[in-house]
């Protein structure tokens, strides 16, 4: 079951970040290996915004649709995604974001899944660390496209 997190300072505030990563059918503009995405439903629970959404994710000869719920936490700045169905035997992430006393922006990821399909799950195990890295990056140079 690979894992990863990851904790940044960034020269944005918390609410660039979290409106950034909130926005989900933006993410085949920039994301690696994101072809296409679509919000199923949103709704509101307990203060909460919850969306269920679905994701392309094309690597090498492999495409597949992914759904999972995004719980998005405005006033903590926090979202957090849940698998639904797809490909995945499980998978659940967490953005954490808080605002720095010296200005910029603590970012805080991380993600626990793993693949039902044994051989995908292998061909993203060899490069699972450096997919995490280059997904992280990609939303910081999208945040400096947007907020510099």
């Amino acid at each position: 079951m690979p894992t990863h997190s990851e904790t940044r300072h960034l020269p944005y505030t918390a609410q660039q970040m979290y409106d950034l990563v909130a926005d989900v059918g933006q993410y085949p503009k920039f994301l690696p290996w994101c072809s296409a995405a679509r919000i199923r439903r949103t709704h509101q629970v307990d203060g909460a915004t919850v969306m269920d959404a679905d994701l392309v994710i094309s690597f090498k000869v492999f495409r597949e649709r992914f759904g999972s719920r995004v719980t998005l936490f405005p006033d903590e700045h926090k979202i957090v995604t849940e698998y639904l169905d797809g490909p995945f035997s499980h998978m659940k992430s967490t953005w954490a974001f808080a605002d720095h006393a010296n200005g910029g922006c603590e970012v805080s990821f991380y993600v626990d899944f793993e693949f039902k399909n044994a051989i995908l799950q292998g061909v993203i195990g060899v490069v699972f660390n450096e997919a995490m890295h280059r997904i992280v990056r990609a939303f910081e140079r999208r945040a400096a496209e947007l907020y510099t």
